[in-house]
């Protein structure tokens, strides 16, 4: 099949959706397929275009053998919602004027939402390619916007709702990345014939125990203490103010030691609360690239895994816990329902109350004082996630959802 992606997030940006993405099509061309991705010029999450791709409107290159089609985007730092919806429309609206001219005949086009606004250009680019329109939700939007106060234009919400109904109604398929969100859209009547559950995963041979560097560590200054790391974008979701709360709890403890990876808009004020509460057990790392994580996260002792207390993440699955599992890093999880149900099964971490700081830092006190509990809880991550949550298998199950599809 000629299979294309279209997504707003891609490499050399890192992050969740950029990884699965990325992995989903490797896995696919691995399996004999025709693979393009369609994406924007790398501005995330920082919001500047990257360094080598200023002032390009449109670019073709390659990354590990995948065919990459960029066009311009509006990049922009500001938290403002008028500048926030000219990034995603300028997007929407390039890829499907530029890239509509380079981008051949498709089988099958798979847009990513959020941004919601892509799947019109999904929809529009399907029809001018004569393909399959495939819609692929990891976010309900614009519920979580309206629930995490981030949307509250009544007229804006009603037109977004609309949009993200015709998206499903007109798609040969719906994917959703977890099964809160697959049951959320087939209750609201839509045909669950057609939407199916596409999990994040992992490769298990690129996030391993074995990538652990102690020099690595030492060039860190932790070579001596118990790190719990948080890997991620730094947003208002994750609601990580309740993880230097923890850290200030556990601020006597010389030998605990809290690393924060990567970038987001609450980072400045998450160093600032470091700051202010004089914390010398709490270090940032900027953003790494994507072959750094793997020693990286395997460097460390155990992961902090928060999301605010809303009944919208109760059907969260976050990237960052697959990459933790298979790296055999015990769990602090913060997070009710479905990333929780997953933990308990794999008997891989502790589940606490999300925003409960007092919770959080009993945990790591838990994992800090027995070791070998550390260690039995990572051991059962990495043979849960490697059961259940391969990329090969993942990408299978899509092939098949594809191919059921083109062949009707």
């Amino acid at each position: 099949m000629k299979i294309l992606f279209l997504t707003q997030y891609c490499p050399p940006e890192v992050g969740a959706p950029q990884n699965r993405i990325f992995e989903l099509a490797k896995q696919l061309k691995k399996f004999g397929h025709d693979i393009t991705i369609l994406t924007a010029m790398p501005n995330y999450p920082k919001g500047e275009i990257f360094e080598g791709y200023e002032n390009k409107k449109f670019l073709k290159e390659e990354i590990d053998g995948i065919k990459i089609v960029r066009t311009s985007i509006y990049a922009t730092k500001s938290k403002s919602f008028t500048k926030r919806l000219r990034n995603y429309l300028s997007f929407t609206f390039s890829s499907v004027i530029s890239g509509s001219k380079h981008i051949d005949k498709q089988d099958v086009i798979i847009t990513e939402s959020p941004p919601l606004f892509l799947g019109w250009s999904g929809y529009v680019l399907a029809k001018r390619k004569k393909a399959k329109f495939i819609f692929n939700v990891s976010d309900l939007w614009p519920e979580s916007a309206v629930k995490l106060g981030v949307l509250n234009n009544k007229l804006f919400i009603k037109m977004s709702t609309w949009l993200e109904e015709f998206c499903y109604k007109k798609a040969a398929a719906v994917t959703g990345q977890t099964q809160g969100i697959v049951n959320n859209i087939v209750q609201r009547g839509f045909d669950k014939k057609k939407v199916h559950l596409i999990t994040n995963g992992v490769d298990t041979e690129f996030f391993k125990k074995e990538n652990r560097d102690e020099l690595f560590r030492k060039e860190l200054g932790i070579q001596n203490k118990f790190a719990i790391v948080y890997a991620g974008i730094h947003g208002i979701a994750q609601g990580l103010e309740v993880v230097i709360d923890s850290a200030e709890r556990l601020k006597e403890y010389d030998d605990i030691q809290f690393i924060f990876v990567g970038d987001g808009p609450e980072k400045q004020m998450l160093i600032e609360r470091a700051e202010s509460k004089g914390l010398k057990n709490v270090k940032f790392l900027p953003v790494q690239l994507k072959p750094q994580m793997p020693r990286i996260i395997a460097s460390m002792d155990a992961t902090i895994i928060p999301l605010k207390r809303l009944d919208l993440f109760k059907g969260a699955l976050p990237s960052k816990m697959f990459e933790a599992l298979s790296s055999e890093l015990p769990i602090v999880l913060a997070v009710e329902g479905e990333a929780e149900k997953l933990i308990n099964s794999a008997k891989a971490g502790i589940v606490v109350q999300p925003e409960n700081s007092q919770q959080i830092a009993d945990a790591i006190l838990k994992l800090y004082n027995d070791r070998e509990l550390a260690l039995n809880l990572g051991a059962n991550g990495r043979n849960y996630v490697k059961e259940h949550y391969s990329r090969e298998a993942i990408a299978r199950k899509l092939e098949k959802i594809l191919k059921d599809i083109t062949e009707k």
